[in-house]
């Protein structure tokens, strides 16, 4: 009888050690390593023996690669197409993460249903008749999407012969066990093991599968990081459960831009696309209030129009407070030394709270202008006339700086019905004929002098 392998794993990272130690070396984590067993039995192609072998591949010169472009998979969902970079790759593996509760079941079950191919969609955490709940309050389609419950990788692959599906989708990774690896689902060693034999199946059948994936209470992907290096894509579905907007992010994407930003609603029906998220993000109100300002930002090729609201009060206590919400708090205490230090406006002694509308994170510096507007019109207590928007950034003598693609964002706030618009004056601008004023400032003094001169 062969002696059992066994590991030590850090639950947290995933490193991998010969015996068991208190602190991790590498997230510095305390009482995090388990031992794992990691003794393999003789592995099998998910193939069966009767298919035919795939062909040897041999190397090409880059000259002789066909440069072709690859045909990609519509998934008939407008968010998820942008965020991907124009579809899904065949072949690609796709993870999905997001905080429980957040939607990720419901936004691939739904694309599930509507596809055009044939869909296998596989859970480890639900039943079929709970499935079929949720599918019938989404849509009443599902002519293509078969459901499977099943945990372990071996059975799966045999249903996946027999459906032979266009897509394969899986409910959780962190469910799924494999033969192969004597650990419990899980474990550092099966979600590495499972995932590198969808991997397999995914390259030799050019079939794309999406896997989701939980995370740990940082906002990570549970399981090793390596996780993440092996599939192609790593996209995070993220947003308060209290709000109904959900935003879809791509942190790693080897077929496009990581820029792209997808906005969902969620309803009673499921996950609503927003084709125009401007008009959500900002508010309608019946009389014009101070502290608001409105700042043109951008997210990949989307632009897009925020709120920006503020609140400047006296500090009861000794030590001033700050606070933000969607903007970075040491970039907030940086404007206002600049306001304090080059415009003269003594709020070393205010409490300031700055909010960005919508539940969206911003690390645009594009919207520092409409952040400076907001502030000074809380502290005087004068709203900016409805129709204003801003775009630049505010540098540390007081100067306001370019930002790029400004045009694109002249065009979004005059498609808006914005009637003027606050820009660096150091930006180049050919736009002509446009149907919105364009303020050029060069300091803050000069966007004082406009807004409360």
């Amino acid at each position: 009888m062969s002696k059992v392998k066994t590991a030590f794993f850090c639950q947290n990272c995933g490193t991998q050690y010969s015996k068991w130690q208190g602190q991790c070396n590498a997230c510095k984590e305390w009482n995090t390593i388990v031992e794992e067993l990691v003794q393999k039995k003789e592995k099998v192609a998910w193939k069966t023996t009767t298919t035919t072998s795939k062909a040897v591949t041999k190397p090409l010169l880059v000259k002789e690669i066909d440069t072709a472009q690859e045909i990609r998979l519509n998934t008939t969902d407008n968010e998820l197409n942008r965020v991907l970079g124009g579809g899904l790759v065949p072949g690609s593996l796709t993870l999905l993460g997001g905080e429980p509760g957040i939607g990720k079941s419901t936004l691939l079950l739904q694309i599930a249903l509507k596809l055009p191919y044939k869909t296998l969609y596989v859970s480890g955490e639900e039943s079929q008749k709970q499935i079929k709940m949720r599918a019938e309050r989404i849509t009443s389609n599902g002519d293509n999407c078969y459901i499977l419950t099943e945990t372990k990788t071996q059975n799966i692959f045999r249903q996946i012969l027999e459906i032979e599906p266009d897509i394969v989708i899986i409910d959780s990774i962190q469910t799924l066990h494999t033969d192969y690896i004597e650990s419990s689902a899980g474990s550092i060693s099966q979600i590495r093991e499972c995932t590198a034999e969808l991997i397999k199946y995914a390259k030799e059948s050019n079939v794309p599968v999406l896997l989701i994936g939980h995370i740990t209470k940082d906002g990570t992907i549970a399981g090793p990081k390596i996780l993440e290096h092996m599939v192609d894509t790593v996209l995070q579905f993220e947003g308060d459960r209290n709000h109904v907007y959900r935003i879809l992010r791509s942190l790693k994407n080897r077929f496009g831009s990581t820029a792209e930003l997808g906005i969902y609603e969620m309803q009673g029906s499921g996950l609503r696309e927003v084709d125009n998220p401007s008009e959500i993000l900002i508010s309608h109100k019946d009389e014009q209030l101070s502290g608001t300002a409105i700042a043109t930002t951008l997210e990949g090729m989307r632009p897009l129009m925020l709120e920006i609201q503020a609140l400047v009060s006296t500090a009861v206590y000794g030590t001033p407070q700050r606070s933000t919400t969607g903007y970075n708090a040491k970039r907030l205490n940086m404007i206002l030394a600049v306001l304090e230090k080059r415009a003269g406006f003594r709020l070393g002694t205010k409490d300031v709270f700055l909010n960005v509308t919508g539940g969206i994170s911003v690390e645009d510096t594009a919207i520092d202008l409409a952040v400076v507007a907001a502030i000074l019109s809380s502290n005087e207590d004068i709203a900016i006339a409805e129709g204003f928007c801003f775009a630049g950034e505010v540098g540390l003598s007081g100067e306001i700086r370019p930002v790029n693609r400004i045009e694109q964002r002249i065009q979004e706030a005059e498609k808006l019905g914005f009637t003027t618009i606050f820009v660096s004056k150091h930006n180049k601008i050919s736009l002509k004929n446009t149907g919105i004023k364009i303020v050029l400032v060069a300091k803050i003094e000069d966007v004082v002098s406009e807004l409360f001169g």
